[in-house]
């Protein structure tokens, strides 16, 4: 899932919105350097990621994708799935998505001190063009599309594949009808109390793992 549905996910499910969000930006053991809310996030973006993978109707939404832009097709039907999102947003939250998407630009901003470098200057991509509203309009889809082509250390065809959601709108959005759903059903019923979740490979009582004090960040 992109950004819009992992900041929905997160407020549907009652987890960090900056730890969900650094999900994508968080490499290898999450437990070295983060705790509490921020931890429980990234590892719950993490079960999202696998969720989503492992669905029938993203598969297929997958394959839909071009032969030429299949390398890619993981990339394209999330970031398809947050237009998808935001054009039907009445239909998943009450709060209008610019309302929304103000309260996730603010909770990053406050926290910015303690995202990574790399995360700091996406943060500033994502409030000066307003991206999580941009989402709605084929547009804005190009202009992220252009930004992850340009974040890519190989060239690729990415900046130019957004006429592919034109394309193939009208099945993904029947693919993204049953599959969002599916997940929110997934998140709400395991993730939503704030206590936090045990680590994977911990027995069902055990509680998170202790970390010295200058290692952690909350």
């Amino acid at each position: 899932m992109n950004h819009l549905a992992h900041a929905l996910v997160a407020d549907r499910s009652g987890t960090s919105l900056v730890g969900n969000l650094l999900g994508d930006f968080v490499k290898g053991s999450p437990e070295t350097r983060y705790e509490g809310e921020l931890l429980r996030g990234i590892r719950l973006h993490r079960r999202i990621d696998v969720l989503t993978d492992g669905h029938r109707l993203f598969r297929r939404s997958r394959a839909r994708i071009r032969n030429d832009l299949r390398r890619y097709s993981g990339i394209l039907v999330d970031l398809f799935y947050d237009h998808l999102l935001a054009r039907r947003w009445e239909e998943y939250s009450e709060v209008p998505l610019p309302a929304f998407a103000d309260r996730v630009y603010s909770e990053l901003e406050a926290a910015r001190d303690e995202l990574p470098d790399r995360m700091q200057r996406f943060v500033s991509f994502m409030i000066r063009t307003d991206l999580l509203v941009s989402y709605r309009d084929q547009e804005g889809i190009g202009t992220a599309l252009t930004g992850i082509s340009r974040r890519m250390r190989r060239r690729n065809p990415l900046a130019g594949a957004g006429t592919e959601l034109t394309r193939i709108e009208n099945g993904l959005g029947e693919d993204f009808r049953g599959f969002f759903p599916d997940l929110l059903r997934e998140v709400e019923g395991g993730w939503g109390s704030r206590t936090n979740a045990p680590r994977p490979g911990s027995s069902p009582g055990e509680g998170p793992r202790t970390l010295p004090r200058e290692r952690r960040v909350r």
